[in-house]
């Protein structure tokens, strides 16, 4: 598949391909709307991701959608009969061009779900160098900033975070971290 030259719209479906399209659901119900679509014979795609989160002192690691309120469908315009997708629980809308749907870029979708896993969860690794910032996004340390020491073949990296005015290095999972846009100095 190429990719479409930039400032060029594509048509949308006008060859009788099936294509993706993004669905915009209602707030926090991608689960079931992916559900009912499934249900309807639509071929659906939830990109997800692990999140930690804190409550009632406790910490616990959670499946959320990579892009809330929207999960996407493959459909072929000439032969489906998309509307209905409209009419479907938990959807809001097709996400629309006009009077037609408008379709993902061409490779985007096919990109995510190529980097997820059967699960369904994203395994996307940044690229990360030593002495960046990063910012744990997993685990106890979740949300916590530090300053990236060390990486090792097996998967596995040394942190150095900022805890109680030291400098603490703590041992973590690679897929626990991703670049922080702010500065440690």
């Amino acid at each position: 598949m190429s990719m479409p030259s930039p400032g060029r719209l594509d048509s949308p479906s006008a060859a009788g391909e099936a294509r993706w399209y993004a669905v915009q659901s209602q707030p926090h119900r991608e689960r079931g709307a992916a559900a009912h679509l499934a249900n309807q014979d639509f071929e659906v795609f939830l990109p997800c991701r692990e999140k930690s989160r804190r409550h009632a002192r406790r910490i616990d690691t959670v499946r959320v959608p990579f892009f809330p309120g929207y999960l996407f469908t493959r459909l072929d315009l000439a032969r489906q009969q998309w509307r209905s997708i409209n009419g479907t629980f938990g959807v809001v809308r097709v996400v629309m061009q006009g009077d037609r749907p408008a379709p993902a870029p061409r490779g985007i979708v096919e990109a995510l779900i190529e980097a997820s896993g059967e699960d369904g969860l994203l395994r996307w690794q940044p690229d990360l160098k030593l002495g960046q910032s990063v910012r744990v996004v997993v685990g106890p340390f979740s949300d916590f900033i530090g300053e990236l020491d060390r990486m090792s073949d097996a998967g596995r990296v040394r942190v150095l975070l900022d805890i109680m005015g030291g400098r603490i290095p703590v041992e973590l999972a690679r897929t626990d971290i991703v670049p922080d846009g702010s500065s440690l100095r």
